[in-house]
């Protein structure tokens, strides 16, 4: 009678054995899977960042330009004499742009003095009246340097000072 519980102790440790087998070759197997696809994600992080970096090119630093003296101009106001002295700059990160703009100074004047003396102090009142009057200074500004065939990428013309009476 003792024969036969000898051979279900010999099965025991081989089941043991085969499910330890299994429970590592599925770690390892997952283990190598997850470590894969984290290098994956990596490549592809660096791969996007590289990307978007080529992307942006660097800027060049603005370039200011002062239209001086400042302007003083009388406003189409009806009902009372009323002017406007502004002091207007011109912004470029181009430097081709930035000696055309030296060059036609004169110029680019002489189209703001007409443009900022077509406005009445009603239009400026309100900030929105400002900024189309500087969108509308930096179309002229633009149109002139056009004409001239001179480079014409000037950012944006800024007031510096700006007072209505």
């Amino acid at each position: 009678m003792p024969a036969p519980a000898e051979p279900a102790r010999k099965t025991a440790p081989a089941k043991s054995g085969r499910k330890w087998l299994w429970i590592t070759l599925i770690l390892v197997v997952f283990g190598g899977g997850g470590g894969g696809g984290f290098w994956w994600w990596q490549g592809q992080q660096a791969a996007a960042h590289a990307a978007n970096k080529a992307a942006k090119p660097h800027r060049a630093p603005a370039q200011y330009y002062a239209l001086e003296p400042a302007f003083v101009v009388n406003l189409v106001d009806t009902e009372a004499v009323r002017y406007l002295q502004a002091d207007v700059q011109l912004v470029t990160r181009d430097a081709d742009t930035r000696a055309a703009v030296e060059a036609h100074a004169p110029a680019i004047r002489n189209r703001l003095l007409l443009l900022f003396g077509q406005q009445s102090s009603a239009q400026l009142a309100q900030r929105s009246g400002k900024e189309r009057l500087q969108a509308a200074a930096l179309n002229e500004a633009r149109q002139v340097l056009k004409q001239e065939g001179a480079a014409d990428r000037v950012d944006a013309v800024i007031f510096t000072s700006l007072v209505t009476q």
